[in-house]
């Protein structure tokens, strides 16, 4: 629980320093739809490390369930946010990792799926 806790922050921190790296630095060496695509990946790595958070402290989540789920968040965030940061910070061709960024989308989005089942179970069985 803690490796994902301490995971989270860590990704959390990162979204900042990039957050603030692309609005002063990236400003003027990107166009503003470059910009955007960037600010993008910066939000929904806030997002879902807040997510990851509030996961893995959630006391009603089995060490298991909020693995599993912790697994697929991380995974989404690093293959779609870090894809995206690929591009517009290496130079690395969107061509060379077309593939990367939706499915790190898809892994985000299971990594909520199955966040919703496991509530839904817990639902079930209250």
């Amino acid at each position: 629980m803690y490796k994902n806790l301490t995971i989270a922050a860590i990704l959390g921190g990162i979204a900042v320093v990039l957050g603030a790296f692309g609005a002063h630095a990236l400003k003027t060496r990107l166009a503003p739809e470059a910009l955007e695509s960037f600010e993008t990946a910066v939000r929904y790595q806030v997002f879902h490390a807040l997510l990851l958070l509030l996961v893995n402290m959630f006391a009603e989540f089995t060490n298991k369930e909020k693995n599993r789920i912790s697994y697929f968040l991380i995974a989404g965030i690093l293959l779609f946010s870090g894809s995206i940061y690929l591009i517009y910070l290496a130079n690395v061709p969107a061509k060379a990792i077309w593939f990367v960024t939706p499915l790190g989308g898809m892994l985000l989005i299971m990594g909520w799926s199955l966040l919703a089942y496991r509530f839904f179970k817990k639902v079930i069985k209250s």
